[in-house]
């Protein structure tokens, strides 16, 4: 256990044992960083720590003392206040629980016959209507047709990544790393997957050809927006080039927009948009950005594809659910989902502008940030060899999760320079505070990596 979470739990003991009373005042900063054999900055992060969970208050120029009411108090107080760096889900607190419970209760009212049989597999016709204007929005024009509801994004990339495709073609292509959650798809499946690495500063495009054209490619999955786990996005132009060669060789695109609602640029348009040969599938979830729960999706599919995904949705689940359905419907029709997107847009934008402060507030040679201006998703890549499970475990240690990218890959592709950094569910105290910890336990995990080094060549 680190000396700061030592400090935190030794408080906590003696609030609980009564050694410390309401109104008395707490050790000094002096006086503990002595019986710790620590350092006081150490010191003042545990009572920083304290005074944010309303444990203790301080008064300038004289110390600390216990807040009234917090006298029986419990080590799991602190143990669970953990800043989540890694998580793909959304903050709790900025999810609308309160309006989207009153949609279901309507949905109930409205549809309460519906839960006596089953419904349409494709989805209820007056959601569809909705999302038919609401896609215009991101420049998606369809028809009734072309849409299918589903249980999730997740239903949706496991029926399209393991149906057959009029191309006759077998194998899947993912770009590397990729969302997790479609690898262990295609796993679980035993479904043929491929890869192509995509950096950074984009894709090969003589790579993508070339496989392509050689390895019997049915369709390629893509994030162009807000790539989990990068966290970054393909340019209108390659997104272009990505669509001539999908038509030139007759290979299909899923394209995953789960995160269209963060978008801050005007110009910025998904593949669907450019796609005049009938090869974009165009997945949107509404679970990062409403309630992962709700598990509801909507998925816009080519002509020549909708009597196969429609057999295979059918058979899938029967079903989408009506409530969940019905209420998303009313969420949408009634303006709050609108005012919603807006209030998330900018929190989100927020949140990833004081990211990129506080990473560049400190110069460490050998680590690249990858912010983008919104959205979950940046990364840190280092450019010398260091520990990422050093790192990993040390950040841990201070109550702060990240993780590496290992899930992300397939095992020939695997990269362990990179750590994933999601701000997903972490405010902006908790980025405040969280960043120079992880960057300062980087400079430590690199110190004594070149202190052994040394002693070796001694």
């Amino acid at each position: 256990m680190s000396k700061y979470n030592e400090i935190v739990n030794y408080i906590i003991d003696e609030i609980s044992n009564k050694n410390i009373k309401y109104e008395q005042k707490l050790p000094t900063v002096r006086e503990l960083s002595e019986k710790f054999q620590c350092s006081k900055v150490t010191v003042v992060r545990a009572y920083d720590e304290l005074q944010k969970n309303h444990i203790v208050y301080s008064i300038p120029q004289s110390g600390y003392y216990l807040v009234e009411n917090k006298r029986e108090l419990y080590k799991e107080t602190c143990q669970q206040d953990v800043i989540n760096l890694c998580s793909a889900t959304p903050d709790k607190s900025v999810l609308p629980y309160e309006e989207f419970q009153h949609c279901l209760n309507q949905s109930i009212e409205i549809y309460k016959e519906s839960l006596f049989c089953y419904s349409d597999s494709k989805g209820l016709p007056s959601l569809i209507n909705v999302l038919l204007k609401y896609f215009q929005q991101y420049q998606v024009f369809c028809s009734i047709d072309n849409v299918f509801i589903t249980a999730g994004s997740q239903q949706a990339i496991n029926i399209l990544c393991n149906m057959p495709f009029p191309n006759g073609k077998s194998n899947v292509l993912v770009e590397q790393p990729t969302y997790n959650g479609v690898l262990k798809s295609l796993e679980i499946n035993n479904t043929s997957v491929i890869g192509i690495e995509r950096k950074f500063g984009g894709i090969d495009f003589d790579e993508l050809e070339r496989k392509f054209a050689n390895c019997n490619i049915k369709c390629f999955y893509t994030i162009p927006r807000f790539h989990n786990p990068l966290g970054t996005s393909y340019s209108n132009e390659e997104k272009k080039q990505i669509l001539k060669l999908a038509e030139k060789y007759d290979v299909y695109i899923i394209e995953d927009d789960y995160l269209a609602d963060l978008e801050t640029k005007s110009n910025t348009y998904p593949m669907y948009y450019q796609d005049i040969s009938s090869k974009v599938i165009y997945v949107k979830s509404f679970s990062k950005i409403l309630l992962p729960g709700l598990r509801i999706a909507a998925v816009v599919v080519p002509k020549i594809l909708i009597n196969t995904f429609a057999e295979c949705k059918k058979w899938s689940d029967l079903g989408t659910s009506v409530l969940s359905q019905g209420a998303l419907e009313i969420y949408i029709k009634s303006g709050m989902f609108e005012a919603h997107g807006k209030k998330i847009k900018k929190i989100y934008s927020e949140r990833m502008g004081l990211l990129k402060k506080e990473a560049l507030s400190i110069a460490i040679p050998y680590i690249k940030w990858h912010i983008p201006d919104t959205g979950f998703f940046s990364c840190i890549e280092f450019t010398n060899n260091i520990n990422i499970t050093d790192v990993i475990r040390r950040a841990k240690d201070n109550n702060i999760y990240v993780v590496n990218m290992n899930k992300h890959y397939l095992k020939e592709y695997l990269n362990n320079n990179i750590l994933k950094i999601s701000i997903g569910t972490a405010d902006i105290d908790n980025i405040k505070y969280a960043i120079p910890i992880l960057l300062d336990e980087i400079s430590k995990v690199k110190e004594e990596s070149k202190f052994n080094v040394d002693i070796f060549d001694i």
